[in-house]
């Protein structure tokens, strides 16, 4: 295995995997995807010319079900980095019990510099090249960095035309028009927000003292950040890829939202200071939530950090060595497949809707999140406490346990 990211996810199994003394056969079959599949993506572009994209679609287990992750367009995809995502899918689904297993997708490319007509063709193109591989009952993908609502419509109808009948349940995070799922938007960021609190609960800390830094306001932080000021924690810090505002005093979270969809950008924001990427993950405060890109949480940042927990929003944000740091300052870290698993779970809700052609409320899903999102963290918690290990290590081992055991019942075919 190369690549950091691949590198890291392979690190943090092995460690997990020898606590647990799994199979040694199991531990190198778990360690690599079940399948693979890297595809030239051809567009014809608004200028006449033809440009050619890189795509990838990895599916890391199917033990315990289909596979389930989603697709990111954006610069930086390789097949190192959707591979390690897959991996962290696998863990993310069996840890909250659901009946899936990991994959991930995307296609190398800016989208922010493609027109509307780019952006579908290579979205319709893409799903033309993967649709022998994905499927309501094989592999079922969903939007991530760069992608929306929008493009898993266009996924369902290229999927659709190719199989010759509406198939809604072929993608979760469409539009509910056309299948999707109320909360679903909000899913992740609520899913982030519900493990703070019951966080907060543990350690015995009030939500209405609790201080807030969120690096990444997109849909997860924002989401996160706005329920967790609703409830009234003071959030004092907010950042995009454009740069970050600091106000000890706290922001106005709802005003943010407002002039972010006004197409306003943060660091225009007037009553408080910018800040850095660097900066916000520095401060002092009682909730650090890094929702943004992964690898943001380093060895050489690390002892920086001064927050007293941290919520994962993104995925792999803090690295391996990164996390033996903050182990070691007595960092409280919630990690990626807990904290911001909310988003699958609804994606999960979405697909048994689809299924079955019925349709639930908003206040349904969201009471079903909760007690999902809140039963996993009581798991997680005290199982940790059970074998003495920090948070991560419970997940990731309650995760590869399912996994193994779904193995292990299954058998090796042929």
């Amino acid at each position: 295995m190369s690549g950091g990211m691949l590198e890291d996810a392979a690190k943090q199994f092995d460690q997990v995997a020898e606590r647990l003394k799994l199979d040694p056969g199991l531990q190198k079959r778990l360690r690599h995807p079940h399948r693979a599949l890297v595809v030239s993506v051809p567009v014809a572009m608004d200028d006449g010319r033809t440009e050619i994209f890189e795509g990838f679609r990895v599916q890391h287990d199917n033990a315990l079900g289909p596979t389930k992750g989603g697709i990111r367009y954006h610069p930086d995809v390789s097949l190192e980095e959707v591979t390690a995502l897959a991996m962290l899918m696998t863990w993310k689904c069996a840890l909250m019990g659901l009946p899936y297993g990991g994959a991930k997708g995307g296609v190398r490319c800016e989208p922010r510099t493609l027109s509307r007509r780019e952006l579908e063709r290579l979205t319709r193109r893409y799903t033309a090249e993967i649709f022998l591989i994905i499927g309501p009952e094989h592999d079922i993908p969903a939007p991530d960095m760069g992608t929306d609502e929008q493009v898993m419509a266009w996924m369902m109808d290229t999927y659709s035309m190719q199989r010759g009948m509406t198939s809604p349940g072929v993608v979760t995070g469409k539009p509910i028009l056309l299948g999707g799922s109320r909360g679903r938007r909000e899913a992740t960021g609520r899913g982030v927000y519900t493990i703070v609190l019951e966080t907060a609960k543990k350690i015995g800390f009030d939500p209405k003292r609790m201080t807030v830094a969120v690096q990444g306001f997109g849909n997860v932080g924002s989401v996160a950040a706005q329920l967790l000021a609703e409830n009234g924690c003071r959030v004092i810090a907010v950042s995009d890829s454009k740069g970050g505002i600091y106000n000890p005093k706290g922001l106005d979270v709802p005003r943010l939202l407002r002039e972010r969809l006004a197409g306003g950008i943060l660091p225009d924001y007037g009553d408080a200071d910018r800040i850095s990427q660097a900066e916000l993950l520095a401060l002092e405060c009682d909730v650090l939530i890094p929702a943004a890109l992964g690898g943001q949480i380093t060895a050489a940042n690390a002892p920086t950090v001064r927050a007293r927990i941290i919520a994962e929003g993104a995925n792999g944000p803090t690295t391996p060595e990164a996390d033996q740091i903050l182990r070691e300052q007595k960092v409280l870290v919630l990690p990626d497949i807990l904290a911001n698993a909310g988003g699958v779970t609804v994606s999960y809700f979405e697909w048994v809707q689809d299924l079955q052609f019925y349709f639930w409320t908003e206040q349904e899903i969201n009471t079903r999140l909760t007690e999902i999102m809140t039963a996993a963290f009581t798991r997680v918690w005290g199982y940790a406490q059970a074998e003495g290990v920090d948070l991560r290590t419970a997940a990731l081992m309650l995760a590869a346990q399912r996994v193994a055991e779904a193995h292990r019942l299954r058998g090796l075919y042929p």
